[in-house]
């Protein structure tokens, strides 16, 4: 039986600085999907107010667990959309460290890694948030925290970092 898609290696065997990304929710889409590992399935888990969508292709790394309970999220900067339960060799360029108040009032991590497919041409040059701009970095911290307020929940970004910073919030999600 082949493993679940929360079980793949969180790195490529033949290439330690990718990793798998699995994913979720297709870059232009309001729908937010979610795999279940128990049902094995993408499962519809919310949708988007009207005029948002979602900037680029969101999912997760496999074999992780962040301290919010889920995997360890990811935002893959792709040219088009791929779709749900596509797996993407991919290269990490940062990580958006993030603090969010759950509906139960505790505030707990929630940090974002960024990420380019590793053999894409488009996105080849970009190596660290550096070399994205800060206009775009700014879209991506709003659509974050428009989208937790959409759901009564507060998001604060904390702080962007690098990524080594991003490898560093990978090896500590592993299990």
């Amino acid at each position: 039986m082949a493993p679940s898609l929360h079980q793949l290696p969180a790195h490529l065997p033949h290439a330690h600085t990718r990793v798998h990304v699995v994913v979720e929710t297709p870059k232009g889409g309001r729908n937010k999907f979610a795999f279940d590992p128990d049902l094995q399935v993408f499962k519809l888990k919310g949708v988007l107010p009207e005029g948002h969508s979602f900037p680029y292709d969101f999912g997760f790394v496999p074999s992780t667990l962040a301290e919010d309970g889920d995997p360890l999220d990811v935002l893959l900067l792709l040219a088009a959309p791929a779709f749900p339960g596509c797996v993407v060799e991919a290269r990490l360029i940062g990580a958006l460290e993030i603090e969010q108040e759950e509906k139960t009032g505790e505030t707990v991590r929630n940090d974002r890694l960024l990420a380019v497919a590793a053999d894409s041409r488009e996105h080849k040059g970009i190596h660290s948030l550096a070399d994205l701009s800060n206009e775009m970095l700014h879209e991506i911290e709003h659509f974050f925290i428009s989208y937790n307020e959409a759901k009564g929940q507060t998001l604060r970004v904390l702080r962007r970092v690098g990524p080594e910073q991003a490898h560093a919030l990978l090896r500590q999600a592993q299990h």
